[in-house]
């Protein structure tokens, strides 16, 4: 069994203690410092930024990822796992060097990802590889019986105060490492955004801090439920099925 098939399979059996023997991940200096800077342009995501990626060796490499994150690209609908099919490779590498670097903490992926992609290179890869795939045509929407009001609030947040960097459709932009969030599974947005505010998410932006930490639950609820709304831009996956782009 190679190196990343034994990974694939410790992550799909028992994702929690696979590497309950391996070092912690290391613990940079996030927005908890006053020293600190948002995408500071240094350490292996620049040089990864650098290279050209090749999705052919990228697949081999996700192969570890697709455990979690499902061969697809499409992550869980409860929202343990994000949606990567549709991201900007520009933010996957940024989100991937963060975390092997210990500034965004995340210890179920940590050890997976220090392990199946060992340089820059198979950063770039990787994302070139998840940038191929097309967009589920599912994912996880709020459910809740206030739907239709919880998005027509949420779509007023969003037009005034984050329309501005992650664009009109929630498209984001891959220029300046903003991640689309349009269609992304909307339990992982309310995390994402809840911790974001809280100061639990350490490589957050400060400026996008500023903007959402007078947001109260509800507001979180509702912005959230308006982004999942929104269609991913790109190739949708036909009849459903996830895959290559065509």
């Amino acid at each position: 069994m190679n190196k990343l098939l034994a990974l694939a399979v410790a992550a799909t059996l028992v994702p929690a203690v696979a590497f309950a023997a391996a070092p912690p991940a290391p613990k940079k200096e996030g927005i908890e410092s006053k020293s600190y800077q948002w995408n500071a342009q240094e350490g292996e995501k620049i040089e990864a930024l650098k290279l050209k990626g090749d999705p052919k060796n990228g697949k081999d490499t996700y192969e570890v990822c697709g455990a979690c994150h499902l061969p697809s690209g499409a992550g869980r609908a409860d929202g343990t796992f994000p949606q990567l099919a549709g991201q900007h490779a520009t933010v996957l590498i940024k989100q991937m060097a963060d975390i092997r670097e210990g500034l965004r903490d995340n210890p179920t992926m940590y050890p997976f990802a220090k392990e199946a992609m060992t340089n820059p290179q198979e950063l770039a890869d990787t994302s070139a590889y998840i940038q191929t795939l097309c967009i589920p045509v599912d994912h996880g929407k709020y459910e809740g019986k206030d739907h239709d009001t919880q998005v027509a609030k949420g779509k007023e947040l969003y037009e005034k105060q984050c329309k501005e960097c992650h664009g009109a459709n929630g498209e984001g932009n891959g220029e300046k490492f903003y991640p689309v969030i349009a269609g992304q599974h909307y339990k992982y947005l309310l995390r994402q955004m809840t911790e974001i505010r809280d100061g639990k998410r350490r490589n957050a932006n400060p400026d996008m801090v500023k903007v959402i930490k007078p947001y109260t639950d509800d507001q979180l609820v509702a912005i959230s439920a308006y982004q999942s709304n929104l269609s991913m831009p790109g190739a949708m996956c036909k009849a459903g099925k996830g895959g290559k782009k065509k």
